[in-house]
Formats: C-alpha cells, structure tokens, sequence
C-alpha cells in the first residue's frame, strides 16, 4: 500500500530527541514487526520507551519467550521495559512523552482503554500522555473490531488525541470482523500526531 503523506508543514518533524513511549499487548504474531518499527524510531535519533502488558511479560507462545520479548526490547532502546503500574505513571507529570504509542494493540485493550480502564502498564501511560494532551497512537490487532468491539472502536476514532495506524480487514472471509493496522506507516501516523493530524485514509485495501 503506497500513498502520498507530504503536503502540510511539520509532517516531516524529526524524531530526533522526542520523547515516544512504546507500548505493546498481547498479540504476539505481530511482535517482529513492532520491534522492525520501534528499531527505525531509535535509528531516528528518538528517545523509545518500552512499556508492556503483564500478558507480554509472562506468556510464552510459539512466536517466542516472554523473558527472550523483553530482553530484546531493551537491547534496542537501551532502557529497562517499563513492566509496571507505578512506573508507568510518571508518564504523565514527571516524564512526559512527546507520543504514546501502542501496537499492537489487543481488542481486549481497546475496549477497556476506550471505557477507561487502566489496568496495565501501556494502558496507565496512554492514560498519563492524555493527560498532558499528548497524542496516543494505537495500531490495532483483534479479530472482533468489526463485531462486539465495533463501539469501542468508533469511540476511540472520535476522541480527542487519539491517532490511528491505517488498518485492514486481513481476513474478510475467514473473520469477516478482524482488523489489523500495517504497521509500515507507523512512522508517518506519528509524525502526523505529533503535528495534531491523523493519517489519511484509515481504511485501507489489503494486499497479500
């Protein structure tokens, strides 16, 4: 999928010394292409925050260890993977993050972010970068955004300081209600949200 993200000025702020918080939930197929994203932002010269569920920091899948995720994370930010409520919350007054972003982002996380439960790490930082009026970018990955947690969904489109990931319905006739961001325009939507502006188009065509 290619589209034309100039025009506008600040689109192409750098991301050299933003402060940009990166949180990931339990979807862990789309683990290796978060990591690719976050790697990019550090090669940009940003300064990246891990933060991560207590699902990612204690469950092992095919996809790889929990212990092996974490070490990972702070192999390429080179800061300790923020694992808990109270240090996650610093977030808000005494570090404040210039972005917060949250990819993948679980249905099961939508839902309660979206209803303001603050239940989990990424989730209390995105609460504490709301706070400050900071943008929170979420790339979503649930197989129910178009079915129970289509209200949650549209909700979230519709609140203030909330940017969206483009995404896709990855699998229209097997899970006609699933949506997956592509993660390959991360770097744009948060170039965007940090300049108040959300990427365009949100939906987008899936290519194999």
């Amino acid at each position: 999928y290619k589209t034309d993200f100039t025009g506008g000025e600040g689109i192409r702020m750098p991301f050299q010394g933003k402060r940009i918080g990166f949180g990931i939930t339990g979807s862990h197929h789309t683990f290796s292409r978060a990591f690719a994203q976050i790697e990019n932002l550090v090669a940009k010269k940003a300064e990246v925050y891990p933060v991560v569920s207590f699902t990612v920091q204690h469950t092992d899948t095919k996809f790889g260890k929990a212990e092996d995720h974490l070490q990972r994370l702070e192999e390429i930010t080179g800061r300790k993977v923020v694992k808990t409520m109270p240090d996650a919350e610093p977030f808000g007054p005494d570090l404040p993050l210039d972005c917060m972003i949250i990819a993948p982002l679980t249905g099961n996380s939508m839902a309660k972010l979206a209803n303001g439960i603050t239940d989990s790490p990424p989730l209390m930082a995105a609460k504490s970068t709301l706070r400050n009026e900071k943008p929170v970018v979420l790339g979503i990955t649930t197989n129910d955004a178009l079915g129970l947690n289509g209200k949650n969904l549209m909700h979230l489109l519709s609140t203030k300081n909330i940017y969206f990931i483009p995404f896709w319905q990855d699998s229209p006739f097997k899970e006609p209600n699933s949506l997956v961001a592509n993660l390959d325009l991360l770097e744009e939507t948060v170039r965007l949200a940090m300049d108040s502006k959300q990427i365009q188009p949100i939906l987008i065509p899936y290519i194999d």
